[in-house]
């Protein structure tokens, strides 16, 4: 199958770049190329793309706009923000904006292509300094009352040893890799996990992860 993705970024050569890399990828085709936010839109309505790359900081719409309407407009549309900047107000705009990751611009070609294909398959991903951030700010201003250790009591012992590799920022495949164990029954746990813990995406896991304890914080 081949992955369809949207490339939006202001910059010529940082949108040249990115779609050079992704078109190098067998199974990935760069279907169009935004300069701003509303062509982004555009572009998204007319290509219906798997995934979309999309930039924060662009002229007129910014990417945080622009992912708020096409979400609007497809509701299972795929957008994976890519910036150079990973300020707390970015991470939770876009998150709220409905973006599917979240992921720097120095990160590496090979680790920008496993990203689209993650996201494609409809997980969420940040990257692990951004998810620290998103962490510390919701344990120390939770918008929820927070959960109890004994909130854990309806998981099985593997469901909590996956509930645990979800709060460190493992994708399905590496927690499948660590715990040996299939990427289906992996993605099955995961499932389970969100449903018997009420919680509405991944990001979500994470935060009742730390919230209940199961998980500590670094505090250095």
């Amino acid at each position: 199958m081949t992955l369809r993705v949207l490339v939006a970024d202001d910059q010529h050569l940082l949108r040249a770049g990115i779609s050079g890399i992704l078109r190098a990828a067998p199974d990935i085709e760069v279907v169009g190329e935004a300069r701003d936010g509303e062509e982004a839109v555009e572009l998204a309505q007319t290509h219906h793309p798997d995934v979309t790359l999309m930039d924060i900081r662009m002229p007129a719409v910014d990417g945080i706009e622009a992912t708020r309407r096409i979400v609007a407009a497809a509701p299972d549309a795929r957008v994976l923000i890519l910036t150079t900047f990973d300020l707390d107000a970015y991470v939770y705009d876009a998150l709220r904006a409905g973006a599917s990751g979240f992921l720097l611009k120095d990160t590496p070609p090979r680790k920008l292509i496993e990203a689209v294909r993650t996201v494609a398959a409809g997980e969420t991903l940040l990257a692990p300094a951004i998810t620290k951030r998103l962490i510390a700010r919701f344990t120390a201003h939770p918008i929820t009352p927070a959960p109890t250790p004994e909130d854990l009591r309806v998981l099985t012992d593997r469901e909590r040893e996956v509930l645990a590799l979800v709060a460190e920022g493992l994708t399905n495949d590496e927690i499948a890799r660590r715990l040996y164990i299939g990427q289906g029954t992996a993605k099955t746990h995961v499932r389970n996990l969100l449903a018997k813990l009420g919680a509405r995406d991944r990001v979500h896991l994470v935060i009742l992860a730390y919230q209940t304890g199961l998980v500590e914080i670094d505090r250095r």
